[in-house]
């Protein structure tokens, strides 16, 4: 018998333009389980498995706590989709987290890398070796810590 590890479910496509990844972003919603990287022509389309979504929850409460004990404000934005289409950059944390700029960023709703910071901490859990490497893409997006 042979066992297989568990992974998440992926595809990887290539050579696809910019609109093409803001159309499909579109037709997709907001409420969905897959999660989307855009690195210059190539999209990864993930849905993370259970494993995946523990680690996410609990390291993300542990970043709280430290804010909490530290006294810093912060605002969490989940899995929020960071995208600059002059950067060729998109994807979507599984958690990032405000605290320099936690003041111009409370409370909005409508965050727009062209104009407001990005997060200062993104969180990527990464339990089945994703296909796209997303150090590059969040570094063109300006967060500073991964």
């Amino acid at each position: 018998m042979t066992v297989a590890k568990n992974r998440a479910d992926r595809v990887m496509l290539y050579d696809i333009s910019w609109q093409q990844f803001e159309n499909l972003l579109k037709d997709l919603g907001e409420h969905r389980a897959a999660r989307l990287a855009y690195d210059r022509t190539t999209l990864e389309i993930m849905t993370p498995l259970p494993e995946h979504e523990h680690y996410k929850e609990v390291i993300s409460d542990l970043v709280k706590e430290m804010a909490d004990v530290l006294d810093l404000d912060y605002e969490s934005y989940g899995s929020t989709t960071w995208k600059r289409e002059s950067r060729m950059a998109g994807v979507e944390s599984d958690n990032c987290f405000y605290f320099q700029n936690e003041a111009t960023v409370r409370g909005r709703l409508d965050l727009d890398l062209k104009q407001d910071p990005p997060p200062d901490l993104a969180l990527e859990i990464d339990v089945t070796n994703k296909s796209l490497n997303r150090f590059p893409i969040y570094a063109r997006l300006g967060v500073p810590e991964l």
